[in-house]
């Protein structure tokens, strides 16, 4: 097949040994690449009780087959392994300009396994690997000076993927950042790394696959750059970035407030518009992105005292994980947090919610000023950022924090039914009563409280063509009848983007990825193909799970999220998860008994080693 070398480069840490892996064109159709080509790598690792942190849990570095190509929006590399926070299926994606260089090293990806003796990074360029010496970078600086010194050293045009001291003390919602600020954000690949003694990975190529139909495949891109050109969210992701949804997520009552219990506040305090017109601020663009959704501010003074250069603006996730989940509205604060966070490599999402359940609990009086050592209340930004300091240097109560809210609860013997998350990931700013499907996308998604698995949001929207040659359709998002089989479908669809790999905001329908990924590999695919590759990578995904003790129970989401709120645009709407569950279950050929895939759906999917593990 074009569009590959059809082959991964594996690393042994422990040892220094390589090897390279050959990937069948077989694999390659079944597959796809990025992700769901990394899950088939890792499968046979997977073991049960298997720590996450031990040296045998492999990483893996994937590109897919629109990587390094001329279609825009494809600069994405997905980061796979089992996560440090869940002890489940982890990845996480990432752009700027390390996947082209990634896939230019003459690689689909980098699989990594050991552990290192002392702190080293990984230089991969083409024909070349190299394993340097860290330890002058580990436990010093953030991750924009880390990156700065290898590229001196290097002397060449690279891209460094790298973890700062929160993946050197394996917090569990650790990061991987490269290109400055762009972040592999969930699951804690951070940890992973830190775990191998591995600082950095950094990559730098040319090399370019075959394109298959190179004629055709320009006309498909000018296509798809009309599309881009003509969506309605293009304008508003280039002049405010995501948070340009901030608005209108809270009128959907899809913006979580006051760590879930309320959707009601003021958004032109935290907007868009509000952080255009209180900073001087720039956007950025991935490789090949016409869009540039990232935002950058300059010249930002926190204090009186301190103007830094340049930080990287924070997103809409950021935005509302340390704004209005914490009611907090001090965009400075918010500024500074996510500035924080970035430089030291840790999740935003994850981190602003455990804070988030800190104030919960303080102003229920279960977690006391006695055991925290201070006081959490609503809304103060001194403390967000004293606390987001101590996750980071794992100091004090912030060290229980950096666990996470499935954590918390346990060690402070908190109802389970109050923490947020599904499968030990926290939920993201988008609120499981606003879409009953995406309560259900968050309860069955292969890495649990994952909004881009699922993404109701842009998906079960009026406007929304991507999915139409596929049956996905603009459904009334209150009513939970016949989600369980939209949700399938959506699934399905959100899985290819990892695996091809595309960029979660493309506009581009689902027939013309199909014509794309036909002009570049040269195997014909019809739109319909892409939701049979997504459910082979769903159900693969499952089945990792299951190995690591996943059961029907587990789909699950708690109270603090799933009872009705009184206000706003969710009011007096509580998702109906049996119903769901259950239509799921049945369209999706999953035992409701077991939480497994049935034997037959797995060798359906052609899934036959699969079939045989969990059904021996």
């Amino acid at each position: 097949m074009k569009g590959y070398f059809g082959k991964f480069l594996k690393i042994d840490l422990t040892d220094g040994s390589t090897e390279e892996i050959a990937i069948s064109d077989a694999d390659l159709k079944k597959y796809i690449g990025g992700s769901t080509l990394a899950a088939k790598l890792i499968y046979d690792y997977v073991k049960l009780d298997m720590d996450p942190l031990s040296p045998e849990n492999p990483i893996v570095f994937a590109a897919g087959p629109f990587t390094g190509s001329n279609i825009p929006m494809v600069s994405r590399a997905a980061i796979c392994g089992i996560s440090p926070g869940t002890g489940l299926w982890g990845e996480a994606t990432t752009g700027g300009k390390f996947p082209v260089r990634l896939k230019g090293t003459g690689y689909d990806g980098i699989l990594i396994t050991g552990k290192a003796k002392n702190p080293v990074y990984i230089y991969v360029s083409e024909g070349n690997m190299e394993i340097r010496d860290a330890t002058h970078l580990w436990g010093h600086d953030d991750i924009y000076a880390t990156q700065e010194k290898i590229k001196q050293e290097i002397g060449e045009r690279v891209s460094v993927a790298c973890i700062g001291k929160a993946g050197e003390n394996r917090i569990n919602f650790s990061n991987i950042m490269n290109d400055e600020g762009r972040a592999a954000g969930r699951c804690g690949m951070g940890a992973l790394m830190g775990s191998k003694n591995l600082k950095a990975l950094v990559v730098s190529g040319r090399q370019k696959t075959k394109i298959a139909y190179p004629a055709s495949l320009t006309k498909m891109i000018s296509q798809a750059r009309d599309t881009i050109k003509s969506n309605a969210y293009t304008q508003a992701y280039k002049l405010y970035g995501t948070n340009f949804y901030m608005d209108l997520a809270m009128r959907l009552g899809d913006a979580p407030a006051k760590y879930f219990t309320k959707s009601v506040f003021p958004a032109t305090k935290i907007h868009g518009p509000a952080f255009r017109d209180r900073y001087r601020m720039g956007n950025y663009a991935c490789s090949g992105c016409p869009i540039g959704c990232g935002r950058i501010i300059k010249d930002f003074a926190p204090d009186a005292a301190t103007t830094i250069k340049q930080v990287d603006g924070p997103e809409y996730e950021t935005v509302g994980a340390f704004g209005p989940l914490c009611m907090n509205f001090d965009l400075d604060a918010i500024v500074m947090a996510n500035h924080l966070c970035n430089a030291h490599g840790m999740d935003t999402i994850s981190a602003g919610v455990s804070i988030a359940f800190a104030m919960h609990l303080y102003e229920k009086n279960i977690l006391t000023k006695k055991k925290a050592g201070m006081e959490i209340r609503w809304g103060d930004a001194d403390t967000i950022l004293k606390l987001v300091n101590m996750m980071i240097d794992q100091e004090g109560i912030g060290k229980l924090l950096a666990k996470g809210v499935k954590q918390m609860a346990e060690e402070l013997g908190v109802d389970p039914e109050e923490a947020a998350h599904v499968k030990g990931l926290e939920f993201p700013m988008h609120d499981p009563r606003a879409y009953q499907g995406a309560a259900l996308a968050y309860a069955v998604g292969p890495r649990g409280a994952c909004h881009l698995k699922g993404a109701f949001y842009s998906l079960d929207a009026p406007g929304n063509e991507v999915g139409l040659s596929l049956g996905i359709t603009f459904s009334d998002k209150n009513n939970p009848e016949q989600k369980g089989a939209m949700t399938a479908k959506i699934l399905h669809f959100c899985e290819i983007y990892n695996s091809l790999t595309l960029c979660q905001f493309s506009p581009l329908p689902a027939d013309l990825i199909a014509q794309a990924l036909y002009d570049v590999t040269g195997r014909e695919f019809k739109a319909m193909d892409l939701l049979t590759f997504g459910e082979r990578s769903l159900n693969l995904k499952r089945a990792i799970n299951n190995k690591l003790g996943v059961t029907r129970k587990d789909d699950h989401i708690p109270d603090i999220a799933r009872k009705a709120l009184a206000e706003g645009g969710t009011a007096g709407i509580e998702p109906d998860m049996d119903m769901m569950l259950k239509e799921f279950y049945a369209v999706s050929g999953w035992d409701w008994g077991t939480g497994k895939p049935k034997k037959e759906k797995l060798q359906d999917l052609d899934l036959e080693f699969a079939a045989r593990d969990l059904h021996a």
